[in-house]
């Protein structure tokens, strides 16, 4: 059977808990948590996702876990109407991603969740991602543009 098929399952079967119950923004900060960091597992866990665990134990179906909870993520934020977004700058820029969010929230409606990250190689700019949207205003990239302008041009004129 398909990864997703399966994944997808019971990914909706917990989300339709976690509405039942209350629980999804619990539920989905200790998923968060477990997807960053799998070998930290919290003191407590949710007994919502004690259920889930059960049940994939029971099912043999553990092998998706990580598949189940990424499904779960995006189906709990399009339940909620929040929209992760990932931002990418060469040095920490907080006050950037608060504007970026700000902007996103302004024109969609939703809310936003910012990962931050810092990667000294895209040399100066950001690399903004939310959903299948991607504005890539780095130096890196500006660079890369202009090389392949350079090379296309010499190539003409052999």
């Amino acid at each position: 059977m398909n990864t997703g098929i399966i994944a997808g399952r019971y990914a909706k079967a917990l989300l339709l808990l976690t509405q039942e119950t209350g629980r999804g923004e619990q539920v989905s900060q200790q998923i968060q948590g477990l997807l960053r960091d799998p070998d930290h597992l919290p003191a407590v866990l949710e007994p919502d996702l004690e259920k889930l665990l059960s049940l994939l134990a029971r099912n043999g179906r553990v092998d998706y876990l990580k598949f189940v909870f990424q499904s779960f993520l995006r189906m709990y934020y399009d339940s909620v109407n929040i929209r992760p977004a990932r931002l990418t700058t060469a040095v920490p820029a907080a006050e950037l991603g608060k504007r970026l969010c700000d902007l996103v929230s302004a024109k969609s409606g939703c809310k936003v969740i910012l990962e931050s990250s810092v990667d000294p190689s895209i040399i100066g700019g950001f690399v903004f991602e939310i959903d299948d949207f991607l504005i890539d205003a780095s130096v890196r990239a500006q660079i890369e543009d202009i090389r392949r302008q350079f090379v296309e041009k010499n190539t003409r004129l052999v």
